[in-house]
């Protein structure tokens, strides 16, 4: 059986760990997170073939940025995360992640992926953006960062409501299975 390998990625507490216990218990975790989730496998199916699904967590702190990197060989496709409501988080994928895994694993696809969406409609933490001049950011910006870092497409998700969770793993497994062709180059060509 096929093992595809997914590393998860992004700043500290925009969800990470969450997104991968909701997607494999089907449970939110309502009480306690750990920093890392153990690694998990989850057997799926893809046109009639079942693949295993290795799911690798990472820590976001800036304490484990000599540790991560241990975990990223033979990665088939990586997952980088933020949260739609932490701007920080939105910039430091530019900043931090995407340089971060290009340096160590340069063909290997990505998905950008934003995720507490449910959190985008949330009175108190909109507010809360308000007063450092800030807003959720929009589907649209996630849309063109993910075209501007040439990650294989953008996805979010929440993890409390599930809402589009299943897809950003669905979306990552054909990423993983079909990276996408190199874009040829047109030359010129005078007639």
């Amino acid at each position: 059986m096929q093992t595809i390998k997914c590393v998860v990625v992004g700043d500290g507490a925009v969800g990470k760990t969450c997104l991968l216990i909701s997607y494999t218990t089907n449970k939110f975790p309502s009480e306690y997170v750990p920093t890392v989730f153990d690694n998990y496998a989850v057997t799926v199916m893809i046109g009639g073939e079942p693949y295993t699904l290795g799911l690798f967590d990472t820590a976001g702190q800036e304490d484990y940025d000599r540790l991560r990197p241990l975990s990223y060989p033979q990665t088939d496709v990586f997952l980088v995360c933020f949260s739609v409501v932490s701007p920080s988080s939105f910039e430091n994928v530019k900043e931090k992640w995407v340089p971060e895994i290009t340096h160590h694993c340069q063909k290997t696809p990505f998905l950008l992926v934003g995720t507490q969406i449910d959190l985008r409609d949330d009175g108190g933490t909109v507010e809360k953006l308000a007063k450092n001049k800030q807003k959720p950011i929009t589907f649209e910006q996630g849309e063109k960062l993910a075209k501007e870092l040439k990650a294989v497409k953008y996805v979010e998700c929440s993890a409390l409501t599930q809402k589009g969770l299943k897809n950003v793993f669905d979306e990552a497994i054909l990423a993983a299975l079909e990276p996408p062709e190199p874009v040829k180059k047109r030359k010129c060509t005078i007639l």
